[in-house]
């Protein structure tokens, strides 16, 4: 059963979700309640009404098995692309929701731009930038709670701009001894990457422990 939230803290277990991952609808999108989300589990994923979700199967990524491609890794080794780590955080929501969709519409609306960003001002959401001749070329960003990154989008507008944020990204939480690299789906890009799938009881046993880590992506 889908639960209604009203003005108080809280998510259902979402263990409890509806076969299609929805587990809540309403509440609101700030700082404490989206980190109460991450923390249960649970992500956003529309704002007009505001969904909540917990799906299952749920992708992931394992930090010392990140797949580089021979070509990708050429691409790496010329140096050609500039990386950087939460310079550009605005840029990069913007760049992931002006970023071309099969639907033709993204979920990233002005709300979740203005939701993520007080998350960013607030030391909890993070970005990847990775810049190609002084331009943003593409990058990923996501939420961090304890030794949990939450990787929520990612963009490109030079060829594997998208996947060297990426790795990078995936270094860096290595780098830091996070635990749990979650990518929400399996897509195209994240596959090729490595990213596989698991069920939602085991991504919540995984979670449990990460939460509970002191890391910090910055």
């Amino acid at each position: 059963m889908v639960a209604l939230l009203d003005d108080g803290l809280w998510f259902p277990d979402p263990r409890k979700a509806r076969s299609d991952g929805l587990v809540a609808v309403g509440g609101d999108l700030s700082v404490e309640r989206l980190l109460l989300a991450y923390r249960c589990g649970v992500f956003p994923w529309s704002a007009e009404p505001i969904t909540w979700w917990s799906p299952s199967p749920r992708a992931i990524f394992d930090l010392d098995h990140i797949h580089i491609s021979r070509s990708l890794a050429r691409t790496l080794r010329k140096g050609s692309f500039e990386v950087t780590y939460d310079e550009d955080f605005e840029g990069v929501i913007r760049g992931c929701a002006d970023a071309p969709r099969r639907e033709g519409q993204t979920w990233i609306s002005p709300e979740f731009i203005a939701a993520y960003t007080r998350l960013h001002y607030a030391g909890h959401a993070h970005s990847v930038e990775v810049w190609h001749e002084g331009q943003l070329a593409g990058g990923i960003y996501g939420v961090a709670v304890g030794g949990l990154f939450a990787g929520e989008s990612m963009f490109h507008r030079v060829t594997d701009a998208s996947k060297i944020a990426l790795v990078h990204c995936a270094q860096r939480l290595r780098e830091r001894r996070f635990t749990l690299f979650d990518t929400q789906m399996v897509t195209n890009v994240t596959s090729a990457l490595g990213a596989f799938e698991i069920g939602r009881n085991e991504y919540l046993t995984r979670l449990s422990s990460a939460v509970f880590r002191n890391c910090d992506f910055v």
